[in-house]
């Protein structure tokens, strides 16, 4: 049971990171025309066509104790970021960015142009437009970006692997706890932890989806 509540702790803190870190990543893509427009959006989509041992590979370096940044960490959080839920948590936040951002991106690049120049006209900044016209107008989007980005983190194997290993009531998620059954030969054990997430997964959908349609109905 602690490997499920990790899997869906870990799920539901990348999910709310990347909604307050994808939202302003997401407006600025859909609005900017800056030459660099296009190197932050391969950034952004790097982690859907880097094979997930690469990625976790450079982070495992990153994190470690002997980067600069994984020592800072160690003298602030007094311990390594590395096979900690904490190093889990970043992982995760950087594997699933496209998921939240694209999402997002896509429901702000669908509004009117009308409404930008309309709340432009009234003096309005870009924070008070994002917050008092944008938001408002893309609630299912914003909830596809949660539940898509819940439901990749919670089946996450490569990058979590890498950085977290497996141990028991820390980084032991699902994803890797069906890898040890498999490997042990439990195949029992393996067909309970898979079951668990596809029953997640369906259930995350399910509301995407049934949630999009009331959300429509409202507006």
């Amino acid at each position: 049971m602690n490997t499920i509540l990790i899997t869906v702790k870990l799920a539901i803190i990348t999910s709310v990171i990347l909604l307050g870190v994808g939202i302003p990543i997401a407006f600025w893509l859909s609005r900017s025309k800056a030459k660099i427009k296009p190197i932050v959006d391969a950034l952004v989509a790097l982690p859907l066509v880097l094979p997930p041992t690469v990625l976790g590979f450079y982070l495992l370096l990153a994190l470690s104790p002997g980067s600069w940044f994984g020592s800072l960490a160690v003298t602030v959080l007094g311990k390594p970021l590395v096979f900690s839920f904490e190093g889990l948590v970043i992982g995760s936040v950087l594997y699933s960015l496209p998921f939240m951002v694209y999402p997002v991106q896509s429901g702000m690049k669908g509004l009117s142009p009308r409404l930008y120049e309309a709340a432009q006209s009234l003096g309005k900044s870009n924070l008070q437009i994002l917050w008092d016209v944008v938001l408002p107008n893309i609630r299912p989007s914003l909830l596809a970006g949660l539940v898509l980005t819940f439901a990749h983190t919670v089946g996450e194997f490569g990058v979590v692997l890498m950085i977290g290993g497996s141990i028991p009531g820390e980084t032991r998620v699902a994803s890797i706890a069906i890898y040890d059954e498999v490997e042990a030969l439990n195949y029992s054990s393996a067909n309970k932890y898979a079951l668990i997430l596809v029953g997640i997964s369906f259930l995350a959908l399910t509301l995407l989806y049934s949630g999009q349609k009331r959300i429509n109905r409202f507006w």
